[in-house]
C-alpha cells in the first residue's frame, strides 16, 4: 500500500518528528547555557543521554504491574495471538509481542518495551466492544509503535521536557535567592533570560504533546500498511470514540472537547478517520477473516464509571 498519499503522509510525520526532538534539544541546550555557560550544554547533553539509557534499562512489566494487567495464554485468546503474530511476521519483528489485558471498561490498548521484547495490554472494554476486522486495525496500530520505536522517542521527549522544567525552577529559585542584588542594582538582570526561564516547561510541553500527535498519526499509517484495510482501523476508532463519549456524557453533560487541539496528547478521532479514509483502497485483502471469531477465556467486564472519594474510578 506504498501509494503516493501514503509515502507523503510518512515523509510529513519523519520531518515533524525530526523538528519536534531538535527543538526540545535546543531549548534545553538554551536553558543551561543560561545557568551555566558551554558547560552547561556539555552537562545536558550527558544528563540526556543518562536519561535514554535509564529509560531503556526499565522494565515493561514494571509499567504492566502498575496497570494490574494480566498476562494471557494462547487458550485464551487464540485469534488474538494469532493476529498479533502475522502483523509482527509483516512488521518484520524479531518476535511477536506478549498480550496482556486490564481489567477496566475504558477502551483502551498501550504497546511498551522495544523490538525485540514487548508487550500490547488491551482492556476488557475494549475486547467486549471491537469485532475482529477492528481488533485487528487496534492491534497493527500497536504494533507500529513497536516497530517505529515510539516508545523509545516518547521517553527521549519526556525525559527532556522533565530536565527542561527541572532547570526552570532552578532558574527562578536562584532569580528569587539574588533579588536583594538585583533590587540593591549589583546584579543586572536579561529580561529576555528571564522570560525564557519561565516559559520553558510551557514550550516543552507543548512540543510534547505536539510530537505524541504526530507518532499516534504515524502509527495509524503504518497500522494501514500493515493490515492494507485503513477502514478497520478507522471504524474501531469510531466506536473506541462513541464509548468514550458515552461515559463522559454520563459524567459532564455536553461535555465535547473543550480543551484546545493543540493540548491533545493524541490527535482528534475525526482528524484520524479522515487520514485514514484517504487512504482506502477499493479492494484489500481481508486476510484476517480467515481467523476466527475472538473468544476470551476469561471475563470481559460491563461497567459503568464508579465515583469514589478522590475521584472517578473505572
Amino acid at each position: 500500500m506504498r501509494t503516493g498519499t501514503w509515502l507523503r503522509h510518512a515523509w510529513i510525520n519523519r520531518l515533524q518528528t525530526l523538528l519536534l526532538i531538535l527543538f526540545l534539544l535546543g531549548l534545553l541546550a538554551v536553558v543551561g547555557m543560561l545557568l551555566w555557560g558551554t558547560d552547561g550544554v556539555w552537562m545536558l547533553l550527558a544528563a540526556g543521554a543518562a536519561a535514554l539509557l535509564l529509560q531503556l534499562a526499565v522494565a515493561p512489566w514494571l509499567v504492566l504491574r502498575l496497570y494490574g494487567a494480566r498476562r494471557l495464554d494462547y487458550g485464551q485468546a487464540p485469534a488474538l495471538f494469532d493476529l498479533v503474530r502475522e502483523l509482527s511476521r509483516r512488521a518484520q519483528l524479531p518476535v511477536p509481542p506478549a498480550l496482556y489485558w486490564v481489567d477496566s471498561a475504558m477502551s483502551n490498548a498501550f504497546a511498551v518495551g522495544n523490538r525485540g521484547s514487548a508487550a500490547i495490554a488491551l482492556s476488557s472494554g475494549l475486547l467486549g466492544q471491537l469485532n475482529l476486522r477492528e481488533l485487528a486495525g487496534v492491534l497493527a496500530h500497536e504494533v507500529a509503535h513497536i516497530k517505529n520505536g515510539d516508545i523509545r522517542v516518547m521517553g527521549l521527549a519526556d525525559s527532556l521536557s522533565r530536565m527542561t522544567g527541572l532547570l526552570s525552577l532552578i532558574g527562578q529559585v536562584l532569580l528569587l535567592v539574588n533579588l536583594p542584588l538585583l533590587l540593591l542594582g549589583e546584579l543586572g538582570l536579561n529580561w529576555l533570560a528571564l522570560l525564557l526561564l519561565m516559559f520553558a516547561p510551557q514550550l516543552a510541553m507543548l512540543a510534547q504533546l505536539g510530537l505524541s500527535r504526530v507518532r499516534e498519526f504515524h502509527a495509524d499509517l503504518d497500522a494501514a500498511a500493515l493490515t492494507g484495510d485503513p477502514q478497520g482501523l478507522a471504524l474501531g476508532l469510531a466506536k473506541i470514540e462513541v464509548a468514550q463519549r458515552g461515559w463522559r456524557r454520563w459524567l459532564l453533560p455536553g461535555w465535547g472537547s473543550p480543551e484546545p487541539s493543540w493540548l491533545r496528547t493524541h490527535p482528534s478521532t475525526e482528524e484520524r478517520i479522515q487520514r485514514l479514509a484517504s487512504l482506502v483502497q477499493e479492494e484489500y485483502e481481508p486476510w484476517h477473516e480467515r481467523f476466527d471469531p475472538p473468544r476470551f477465556a476469561f471475563a470481559v467486564p460491563v461497567r459503568r464509571p464508579r465515583y469514589r472519594i478522590g475521584g472517578v474510578w473505572y
